[in-house]
């Protein structure tokens, strides 16, 4: 094997599917809270869905686990899914609604190069909501970048939606 091998820096993560235990309470969080739209139902067990009209980024299945428990805390697995803001006045925007639906937050932080909101599914999955900061900001010393975890300044968020 090529110890050398790269892979291209075009790739992308292009979706995820979850297994959920009760479709229409997954449905009702990615589509009905976090907006994003139905492409396509695949029987009565398993939804797509996806943001500005791709196939899907997410996808919501009952195969293995209608009527399941969430996984175990303290085993492997996913951790989170992350989804990614095009600007910092949409997350601002998800933040809003968020806590207009008292929707509860796990955490909030500013990692340097990013800004991200954490909260769980119901279905216990974590999930990630966030925007990147403009490559050419993002903190590097020496070729590497130097992420960190401080507190998101929420009322700073805020004001992306007074801005315009």
């Amino acid at each position: 094997m090529d110890d050398h091998y790269v892979i291209p820096s075009q790739a992308k993560i292009g979706h995820v599917h979850l297994k959920v235990a009760d479709l229409k309470r997954a449905l009702d969080f990615y589509h009905g809270l976090l907006g994003f739209e139905v492409t396509q139902y695949y029987g009565e067990d398993a939804v797509f869905v996806s943001a500005g009209g791709y196939h899907h980024h997410i996808g919501l299945n009952t195969w293995h686990s209608k009527g399941a428990g969430p996984a175990p805390h303290n085993s492997s697995g996913l951790y989170h899914l992350a989804i990614l803001y095009p600007t910092r006045k949409d997350l601002a925007i998800i933040y809003k609604r968020l806590k207009d639906a008292q929707y509860p937050l796990d955490g909030a932080s500013d990692h340097g190069v990013s800004e991200a909101l954490y909260l769980r599914d119901p279905d216990n999955n974590g999930v990630e909501l966030y925007w990147d900061r403009p490559k050419e900001l993002w903190p590097i010393k020496d070729g590497l970048l130097q992420m960190v975890t401080m507190p998101l300044h929420i009322a700073d968020l805020l004001k992306e939606l007074s801005a315009d």
